[in-house]
């Protein structure tokens, strides 16, 4: 429960979640995510580009469906190797997929189209 809070605590600290710990981007609160931290384009199957912040260890996925998702806490080593595999969706479905905590920054082109 503590890892929970303190998980919290930062994600707020970074602005990434409103005051009652929401996601604002999965509330559809008009407070949402702001990204400045530049991506650049890979190839992959799955992933269009990839961008991280060493001084925050965050590391930001845009799909090639449009969403984008926010990792916290990965250590600059993650983000090298990702960027080095040969297959980025594989590195991905392997050593980052439900193994960070993640943020929506932005929904999937489909679902933007819908709402």
């Amino acid at each position: 429960m503590l890892r929970i809070r303190l998980a919290v605590i930062a994600a707020m600290a970074a602005g990434l979640v409103t005051a009652s710990g929401a996601d604002p981007a999965k509330t559809g609160d008009s407070q949402r995510i702001v990204s400045h931290i530049p991506r650049e384009p890979v190839h992959s199957t799955a992933i269009a580009k990839v961008g991280y912040s060493k001084r925050r260890r965050i590391l930001e996925i845009e799909f090639v469906n449009g969403a984008i998702y926010r990792y916290l806490d990965v250590p600059a080593s993650v983000y090298r190797d990702l960027m080095s595999a040969q297959s980025k969706a594989r590195y991905y479905d392997v050593n980052l997929k439900g193994t960070y905590q993640s943020l929506r920054v932005r929904p999937r082109q489909k679902e933007q189209a819908e709402n």
